[in-house]
């Protein structure tokens, strides 16, 4: 077995190796056509020695590679883009921020697009669970950074941008140095508070940004600071803080590894941003820009996409407007703290120690044999949404999703408690424990607190805790089939 593995190990080595000595041929190969074309267009430009017929080839001069007329001509016929437009492109320099579900179609279609130099910002490593909507990374990438696996892709679609590699997670102090290079950004990320550094760096800097976001099945898209006027110009396109001045609620922001996510909705918000990139990058500057507009994609609702008009620049904003109070400096300095102005919804201390217990606690208090050392009877509240809970559940538990718990009322008239809260928990004195479980242990301590602001623990006589970690836990410490999606 160990002979096996050291086989493995050593062909994965060797792959490694031939396809990072593959890369630098490609690298080398485009350095050696830059140079011959170079060299091609000084010669034309000398003219020296040169018989008439051989000044007729020299003449025509053509600004782009043979091979690049091959691989960009399908698009470059299209009216509006044209030669122009082509070399708009080839000189634009674009960086990315985020490699996942909405980066990866982006950076497919921009650098397939020929854009000169892609950038990619992202400190995360490849999942299994990324694969599904995450089209730059592959099963052989897991656990690789996605910024490599995602470039590595790249070059073998087109060799001819250059690529640079932001191996970190975009922070306050290092954003305006690593977008200061670049004429163009695409936010991809997932988060508030990076969103509102990004758009705050972009607009300091005067950079056009693309925005998106998806989750579930739905998207949303924006163009913003375009056309990228100086703080305090009203003709300047709005930030990201004109349509949202505030942040949502910290728990009310839902990730797509707790809420889910389709993969061609955030792939096909993803591509939406490529073109819009392409039409900031291509725009003709005789014409006005485009009214600034949000796009919002419904997968299941018809039509697929409606727009909603923005307004221009907010006269109070703070970022962009003449009382602007965010600069440069507040940025770096963290000053503009990003995560309080998000709020930062921290849900491991909502709840005391004695409030929670283990998946292994639980277990050695009620075997799954039938016993129970407390001498009574549990009762295990499952709070995921029915489509989680259908996946896979504990036998007898019961399923109360906390979108109902969260979106009900304590009920009306005389009726005390809430009319999601089970029968044979609303009525008798029974003191049997409850247990409540999540996916992550995070909603789970929410609905603790709620049962026992309801009364639920009979004064403290009926214990009412968590499964701590949830059914993350529950599969490390029980149950290692327990389904891990």
């Amino acid at each position: 077995m160990e002979d096996i593995e050291q086989t493995c190990a050593s062909l994965r080595a060797q792959i490694a190796a031939t396809e990072a000595q593959l890369a630098g041929l490609k690298r080398e190969l485009q350095i050696a056509e830059r140079a011959a074309f170079d060299s091609q267009s000084q010669e034309t430009r000398s003219g020296s020695g040169s018989s008439k017929d051989d000044m007729k080839e020299k003449v025509r001069q053509w600004p782009l590679l043979a091979e690049e007329y091959r691989r960009y001509g399908r698009q470059m016929i299209v009216p509006q883009l044209g030669l122009r437009g082509q070399l708009k492109l080839r000189s634009a320099k674009v960086l990315i921020v985020g490699a996942g579900g909405l980066g990866c179609p982006a950076a497919v279609y921009l650098a397939g697009a020929g854009v000169g130099t892609l950038g990619l910002v992202d400190g995360d490593t490849v999942e299994s669970s990324n694969l599904h909507r995450q089209v730059l990374h592959r099963s052989r990438n897991v656990g690789k950074l996605k910024v490599d696996s995602a470039i590595g892709y790249l070059r073998e679609l087109n060799p001819h941008p250059t690529y640079i590699a932001h191996r970190e997670h975009l922070a306050p102090d290092a954003a305006a140095d690593v977008f200061k290079d670049y004429d163009l950004v695409l936010d991809c990320t997932d988060n508030p508070a990076t969103r509102y550094l990004i758009s705050d760096t972009a607009v300091l800097l005067g950079k056009p940004l693309v925005s998106a976001s998806a989750l579930r099945t739905e998207g949303q898209l924006m163009v913003l600071n375009n056309p990228p006027r100086p703080v305090g110009d009203k003709t300047g396109g709005p930030c990201y803080r004109c349509v949202f001045p505030r942040p949502p609620p910290a728990n009310t922001v839902t990730s797509c590894a707790d809420g889910g996510i389709l993969g061609p909705v955030v792939g096909t918000m993803g591509v939406l941003q490529a073109l819009e990139a392409i039409k900031v990058i291509t725009a003709d500057e005789t014409q006005a820009p485009v009214p600034p507009s949000l796009h919002i994609l419904s997968a299941y609702s018809t039509p697929l996409f409606r727009s909603i008009k923005l307004r221009s620049r907010r006269a109070n904003c703070a970022v962009c407007s003449a009382e602007a109070t965010v600069n440069l400096d507040t940025v770096r300095s963290g000053s503009t703290d990003y995560v309080f102005f998000c709020g930062s919804a921290d849900p491991e201390m909502l709840l005391r120690p004695e409030e929670r217990v283990t998946p292994l606690e639980y277990r050695e208090l009620h075997p799954p044999t039938g016993g129970t050392k407390e001498g009574k009877q549990p009762t295990m509240i499952d709070v995921r949404e029915k489509v989680q809970f259908d996946i896979c559940n504990l036998e007898n538990s019961i399923n109360i999703p906390i979108s109902t718990i969260l979106a009900s009322s304590n009920g009306s008239g005389d009726a005390k408690l809430p009319p999601w809260v089970p029968a044979e928990l609303a009525t008798g004195e029974s003191t049997d424990p409850i247990y409540v479980v999540c996916r992550m242990g995070n909603d789970s301590q929410i609905v603790v607190k709620k049962l026992k602001e309801l009364g639920l623990d009979r004064e403290g006589q009926r214990k009412v805790v968590d499964i701590q970690g949830g059914f993350r836990s529950w599969r490390e410490q029980i149950d290692p089939e327990w389904p891990n999606y």
